[in-house]
């Protein structure tokens, strides 16, 4: 039993810290994973007025979330306050599995983002690994009493301490530089052109079409192939779907630059030699800091003929930032605000462009490295 229990909790233990870590890289991707679970539940009407409070506030939930799965995770492993980390593992166990359950039973929410998005689970996938954890946590509950500290005196203490640190330290280093290893769509070396393109094995929906006419005041339901004669007044037309298709959504499917005038502009952008695209999702109080390296930017930019763009879903403040305050006379793009958020993890940020091909990103905090030899 002594044997099972160790086991057990270096596997709890491990895939702890190693779940906290995935998502460390990349804190934003459950930030953006924990306001669609709250915004799905506010136009459900649970508690709609909490959920929204909480999707504002799902940053800071996500940066706890994360940083409390490593310290648990170390905790179990050097055997640190062993009734505390159990009963907290078993609260997040119990909130995951929840979670989890809600995605693969009510089909409101793609996937639940467990592992992040370098390591995309389905969600049968994951409900099952919850399953699976919650049995390996009630034999550690059964077999507590082996669990005693690695170390003497508080160094089980300190090892939770910095691990915790660290973990703070990683999520604030890749909110400020970008995730240390970029798994989404728009990672350099993708074409973004080719991603938004339908996959070549894609299989559509299968619909069944009816037909709403009325006659005398009767309205009856007339298929594509039987349609009434022309004494029949057509009402509506209904739509079932029969069959779910299957691999039949692009990888990129909501990324579409619009100019001021409304024109997409996505193809001409994007299939220029080289040239950069600026991406801003909100103005936040450190413009500041970025606003001289950018003018930097645009001059070097302009040097080597190279066109500047924003892409922000607020083009009005974007246009009258960058163009009427300071002067640059820059195209403003419009995207959707979903695309921006994932090509741009941190806010603002450059993606150098070669062709419809992602050649480089570089966070607000890094411009100086494109400009600069």
């Amino acid at each position: 039993m002594k044997l099972i229990v160790q086991i057990t909790r270096v596997l709890v233990g491990g895939l702890f810290i190693f779940s906290g870590l995935v998502k460390a890289i990349d804190p934003l991707g459950l930030t953006y994973k924990m306001e669609e679970f709250f915004e799905v539940w506010a136009r459900e009407n649970y508690l709609p007025a909490l959920m929204n409070w909480l999707s504002g506030h799902a940053f800071t939930f996500s940066i706890i979330m994360i940083t409390l799965e490593v310290a648990l995770g170390v905790a179990l492993l050097v055997g640190w306050a062993r009734r505390l980390t159990l009963n907290l593992l078993l609260v997040l166990m119990l909130f995951f599995t929840f979670l989890t359950s809600y995605v693969l039973f009510s089909g409101k929410i793609r996937a639940c983002g467990c592992f992040g998005d370098c390591i995309p689970l389905t969600p049968v996938q994951t409900f099952t690994k919850d399953i699976i954890l919650l049995l390996l946590l009630g034999i550690l509950f059964w077999g507590r009493q082996y669990i005693q500290p690695l170390f003497k005196r508080n160094m089980p203490l300190w090892f939770v301490m910095i691990a915790t640190a660290l973990t703070l330290y990683l999520q604030a280093h890749v909110i400020i530089h970008l995730p240390l290893a970029d798994c989404l769509p728009y990672k350099p070396g993708n074409n973004i052109l080719e991603l938004r393109k339908m996959p070549a094995d894609a299989v559509p929906d299968k619909y069944e079409y009816s037909f709403i006419y009325e006659k005398n005041g009767e309205q009856k339901a007339f298929t594509a192939a039987a349609l009434p004669d022309s004494t029949w007044s057509f009402v509506d037309r209904k739509q079932t779907l029969v069959e779910k298709g299957r691999n039949n959504i692009p990888v990129i499917n909501d990324f579409t630059l619009r100019d001021a005038d409304g024109i997409d502009v996505t193809e001409t952008v994007l299939n220029q030699p080289e040239y950069y695209l600026f991406f801003i999702k909100a103005f936040e109080k450190n413009e500041i800091k970025w606003l001289d390296d950018f003018k930097k930017l645009a001059t070097y930019a302009k040097k080597q003929n190279k066109p500047l763009g924003i892409v922000t879903s607020i083009p009005q403040e974007a246009g009258q930032f960058f163009n009427n305050f300071n002067g640059l006379n820059l195209p403003v793009y419009t995207c959707d605000v979903t695309a921006i958020k994932t090509a741009a993890r941190a806010n603002p940020a450059l993606l150098v462009m070669q062709g419809p091909v992602v050649k480089a990103k570089y966070s607000w905090a890094d411009l100086d490295e494109v400009f600069e030899p």
